[in-house]
């Protein structure tokens, strides 16, 4: 009788399956689900490749002090490098005069503590201090910026998916507006279109808008794809500057790994021959 109370109970739930199964599949069939308009007019980011990609890359240093660059000239004014100091800036080939000369005549000055009044204050910075933020507080930067604030960049290419190749393909991506986009997803007042963006209307105006918006001084010809490259292959940096420190430490617990299992193959072969000698002897 039990058995018999089981085998219904496993029919119910099969036909209970079956038939939501099949009613789902006529409802999918019968009403098709409709893409959305970001998903129709979105894009992947481009492919694009960086001297760090891969087991073997590492940072172009040249790449690096240009990425910089267009970043000083086109991205401080708005965008923070809240977790990056001066000093680190040593990383990439500047000498330690140039970078107190970076730091102290950086156009936004450290926040401070006057010690006579004990007010608020600035002063310029010196190599040990972060980059200061462009923005008192996100108040001051949603009012600067049509109500838009603008994200901190230090690990930007970290936290957007597609990484610096997203970075890369939104800087060159601004567009024109398709004529089949529906009237309801068109940039409103202050927006701008942007296929690689997730909903396609972004707040930031094109930043790198023109060849030669910045002037390289190692004579590197300065186009928009070349200078939007050279920033994203900066904020790889700014993300993890220890990459490649990180790759070659990879490398030597790989080998020695390798070389670890070897031995103890080795070892567990020598152990075993005595003991089945041993055991031959015994059984002979």
């Amino acid at each position: 009788m039990v058995r018999f109370f089981g085998i219904l109970i496993g029919l119910f739930f099969a036909g209970m399956m079956v038939y939501s199964f099949g009613r789902g599949a006529v409802e999918y069939v019968s009403n098709p689900p409709v893409k959305a308009v970001e998903y129709q007019f979105h894009e992947k980011p481009k492919e694009v490749s960086f001297a760090s990609d891969g087991p073997f890359g590492k940072f172009d240093n040249q790449q690096l002090q240009r990425g910089f660059q267009v970043y000083k000239e086109v991205c401080a004014a708005c965008h923070g490098l809240r977790l990056v100091a001066f000093r680190n800036l040593s990383d990439l080939g500047y000498s330690e005069d140039e970078v107190k000369a970076i730091a102290a005549n950086w156009p936004i000055e450290t926040p401070d503590i006057d010690p006579n009044t004990g007010e608020a204050s600035t002063r310029p910075s010196i190599p040990a201090d972060k980059f200061p933020k462009p923005f008192a507080n996100n108040v001051a930067a949603a009012a600067a910026n049509n109500n838009a604030i603008p994200p901190d960049l230090s690990l930007i290419t970290k936290a957007r998916g597609g990484g610096a190749p997203y970075i890369y393909s939104l800087l060159t991506g601004y567009a024109e507006v398709p004529a089949k986009l529906p009237e309801a997803n068109r940039p409103g007042s202050g927006l701008h279109y942007n296929p690689y963006f997730a909903n396609l209307n972004i707040a930031m105006a094109p930043p790198i808008t023109a060849d030669g918006q910045v002037t390289y001084s190692d004579e590197t010809e300065a186009t928009l794809s070349q200078m939007a490259e050279d920033v994203s292959a900066f904020l790889i940096w700014t993300a993890e500057p220890s990459l490649i420190k990180q790759k070659q430490t990879g490398w030597a617990v790989l080998a020695f790994l390798l070389i670890a299992t070897i031995l103890a193959f080795l070892s567990y072969k020598s152990i075993w021959a005595d003991v089945k000698s041993e055991k031959k002897k015994k059984d002979a």
